[in-house]
């Protein structure tokens, strides 16, 4: 979720600025206007290195909310009340989520619902969430929505903890290739190009393109600076904007393999999350429009919005998938509709997310597989060409005498 600042006017015409929590700046607009106010603007909050490292600190992780939930569902299930069983946990708890536990158990104190004291907290509990206990609530079943939750919160988390898992060792020698390389060039180069000069070598032109670099980024690494500073703040100006997130997200779905496996990636969490949604009992059209303000983005978040359309004016929920195959795979299409003919929504839907993990799996390591023998290339032919460009002034000096 991102943070974002907002302009609105109010119904009298007063001006309102505050900030909203959501996935993308559409979903943070419609956050504004269920407050009741005319939105002028909406844009990405910039935080000082200073607040993101206390936001760090003070951060609720998804295990944190998964492990909360499963001990409140264990006790609730063991017969507790759900007050005294929430009063045990905020004994259990520490740091940021005992203050929210404490939070909650005075809002149900107060009178009020599980699932609304839940809604006061955003930032921990999704919207998904919120609706499920709702649910729960309504059909006497918390004890068995809790357990889903927790079930599905760990299975989200330990999927992405493989994918980074996967993912860390190539960027690790990426990052390590460029700083080596800039030491080179920044502190190794000068004095060797400085030897070079003095003994007046005649210089080949691999080693002369090598100092121009050195020279480059000894003299003008300001420019270098100044360019990817100005670069990242336009991109940030660009994905602000409705159009500019749209074509950044239906882009990145274009990239080869990569594209496809952050697809894939995404509808993973998508159809688990629907299928835990609609076996809970929750309309499937209130469900696809909780999802589409869920999902970061904007392609599927669009198609989502667009196939909750198409159902509630009673077209099949696989119809409307396929109007949309640059979100959804043809498949996810075909299993759908299977669910609609047998009943049996939340099983296909299950069965599919486990499809889509697998693929998933088997994309990372394809991924790694070959993001490392590139790297392997690449710095091979940089080393190559730094010491052909450092060896053969010597060779040509020692050649003199």
């Amino acid at each position: 979720m991102k943070r974002f600042n907002y302009k609105a006017k109010d119904k009298s015409g007063n001006l309102v600025v505050g900030e909203v929590e959501a996935a993308n700046p559409s979903a943070a607009a419609k956050l504004v206007k269920g407050r009741g106010l005319y939105v002028i603007s909406i844009s990405a909050k910039m935080d000082s290195p200073f607040a993101i490292i206390r936001r760090f600190k003070e951060r609720i992780t998804v295990g944190d909310v998964a492990t909360f939930t499963r001990q409140l569902s264990t006790m609730i299930n063991a017969g507790l009340p759900i007050t005294e069983a929430i009063l045990i946990l905020r004994a259990q708890s520490k740091g940021p989520m005992q203050k929210i536990v404490a939070q909650i158990l005075a809002d149900i104190e107060a009178g009020e619902s599980f699932s609304n004291s839940l809604s006061k907290h955003p930032k921990v509990f999704t919207r998904t969430y919120i609706a499920l206990v709702k649910s729960g609530e309504v059909g006497g079943v918390m004890d068995a929505v809790l357990l889903k939750l927790a079930d599905n919160m760990e299975k989200q988390q330990e999927f992405g903890n493989r994918v980074r898992g996967a993912l860390i060792y190539p960027v690790i020698i990426i990052v390590g290739m460029v700083v080596v390389a800039f030491v080179m060039m920044i502190f190794v180069i000068p004095k060797l190009t400085s030897m070079y000069t003095d003994f007046g070598a005649d210089l080949p032109l691999p080693t002369k393109v090598l100092m121009g670099v050195s020279n480059f980024l000894v003299h003008f690494w300001f420019v270098i600076v100044i360019l990817l500073g100005l670069g990242i703040y336009v991109y940030k100006l660009y994905v602000e904007t409705p159009e500019g997130r749209r074509k950044v997200d239906a882009l990145m779905f274009k990239i080869p393999v990569y594209g496809e496996l952050v697809r894939q990636i995404i509808l993973t969490d998508l159809t688990r999350t629907l299928s835990l949604m609609v076996g809970a009992g929750v309309p499937i059209l209130e469900a696809l429009n909780i999802t589409s303000e869920v999902v970061s983005n904007t392609v599927i978040s669009d198609a989502l919005k667009d196939a909750a359309k198409q159902v509630e004016r009673g077209f099949p929920i696989a119809f409307s998938f396929s109007r949309h195959p640059e979100a959804f795979p043809f498949l996810l299409s075909q299993m759908v509709a299977v669910g609609e003919e047998t009943g049996k929504m939340d099983e296909v839907l299950t069965k599919i997310s486990h499809i889509f993990e697998v693929e998933s799996d088997d994309k990372v390591k394809g991924l790694t597989a070959a993001i490392e023998p590139i790297v392997m290339v690449v710095l091979g032919i940089g080393v190559g060409f730094m010491v052909i460009a450092v060896i053969l002034p010597i060779y040509n000096l020692t050649s003199q005498f």
